[in-house]
């Protein structure tokens, strides 16, 4: 007789057969109810994990791409500060750096700080920063997040641009006037006296980050420098390139363009703690919640040891009709992972659907509550951000489905190494 004689149909591994028996495990009986509430609480706990996961490091990769477009919008990627004398040939140091390839536009500042007050309340800490109006225009963040007035006449006029936050907080409309005070004003035999003066608001904006809306003060350059006694001069030129993430290659040809001694510092050197911070929280946070998953699969563990258990007799019977061992471990193992691959995809669906609809769901649970859920006062942002990643999703899904067939390993190898007579001997 030929070794090699056909298998009969659906003997192979993953047959048919063991398919239809792993099913039949998992659909639970009257007498089986703890084993289905073990199923069922693995279950949930994978699909909340992995949806918990997804919802977290969504809305952290949200927060992150929130701020970086927000300080990237109002911050420039290079800062260019002169080291031996006074930038007074700022226009032409600007223009030769316009002219760099890579460079998306370089805009000359001048910044202080002042005291602010409005029509009401207490006063409060502004930057101010002069700027040219066709500079501001440049910048998108604000030129098109106007919400009251225009830009139109900013350079001729003594009106300035202030944050709807502090227009809010300082009780401020178009037309009012905004009185600013800074220490380094006029020097008079008595000594130096501050500096105070009024200024009719313009415009208003709304970036969408509290601390420039409720801080930042937008003053024409001319004006700035008289305020500031800084005729002729710029403190710093801000520059905007095409790539930050490529600023490394630029600072040498825009530090060539400069044309006289400068010292250029980048955004990754001015913001390294805040994002370096992140980052660290975000590792953390992907560790902690890690956890959910892994505990969701020690419940698929106890689940399938005590199915094993309640089905010895079954088990054995299996093996005296000539099922081997390996079929019995394929069988708890698909028995396993089925719990696994549906909860993974269910928590994929969940995160995806309160990724989608995460602001709606923050109002809602403010409304319930009544109280302020993500006050933008401490979070920066106006609105609750999310992103989601592929890679990230990818990852989250791998490392939940590599726990729950790992978890079916133990259980299942019990199964295959039952003894069938000793498992009949004892019914």
């Amino acid at each position: 007789m030929s070794t090699n004689a056909a298998k009969p149909a659906g003997a192979g591994p993953f047959s048919v057969f063991e398919r239809m028996v792993a099913w039949r495990y998992l659909r639970a009986k009257r007498k089986e109810t703890v084993i289905s509430v073990i199923a069922s609480i693995s279950f949930l706990g994978i699909m909340l994990g992995v949806a918990t996961l997804i919802v977290v490091m969504a809305v952290m990769n949200g927060f992150r791409a929130e701020l970086l477009t927000r300080i990237l919008g109002i911050n420039g990627h290079v800062i260019v500060t002169p080291l031996d004398t006074p930038l007074e040939d700022y226009a032409a140091v600007t223009d030769r750096i316009n002219g760099v390839s890579g460079v998306r536009y370089a805009i000359p500042l001048i910044d202080g700080q002042v005291l602010a007050q409005g029509t009401i309340g207490p006063g409060a800490g502004a930057l101010v920063r002069g700027i040219r109006a066709a500079d501001l225009e440049k910048m998108n963040i604000v030129s098109q997040n106007l919400r009251q007035g225009t830009l139109e006449g900013f350079d001729e006029g003594q009106g300035v641009a202030i944050g709807k936050r502090m227009a809010d907080t300082m009780g401020l409309i178009l037309g009012d006037t905004i009185t600013l005070v800074s220490p380094d004003g006029d020097v008079t035999p008595m000594g130096m006296t501050p500096r105070v003066k009024g200024y009719q608001v313009n415009a208003i904006f709304e970036v969408g980050m509290s601390e420039y809306d409720s801080s930042i003060v937008y003053m024409p350059l001319d004006e700035a420098q008289l305020y500031f006694n800084s005729e002729g001069k710029a403190q710093s030129i801000e520059v905007f390139v095409d790539n930050p993430d490529q600023v490394d290659t630029l600072k040498p040809l825009i530090e060539e363009a400069a044309q006289r001694p400068v010292m250029l510092t980048d955004w990754r050197q001015r913001n390294q703690t805040f994002f370096s911070a992140l980052q660290v929280e975000r590792n953390v946070m992907f560790m902690i919640l890690t956890l959910i998953v892994l505990v969701a699969a020690l419940n698929i563990i106890s689940g399938l040891i005590m199915l094993v258990k309640d089905k010895g007799r079954d088990i054995a019977i299996l093996r005296t009709m000539g099922a081997t061992r390996g079929a019995v471990m394929r069988i708890f193992m698909m028995t396993g992972a089925a719990i696994g691959m549906t909860g993974t995809l269910a928590g994929v669906l969940l995160g995806v659907v309160i990724c989608l609809n995460v602001e709606r769901i923050r109002q809602f649970f403010s409304w319930i509550s009544g109280t302020v859920l993500f006050n933008p006062e401490l979070y920066f942002l106006s609105q609750l951000p999310a992103k989601m990643e592929l890679s990230e999703t990818v990852t989250v899904v791998l490392m939940a489905l590599g726990l729950s067939f790992i978890a079916t390993v133990f259980p299942a190898w019990r199964a295959a190494k039952l003894d069938p007579v000793e498992a009949l001997r004892y019914e």
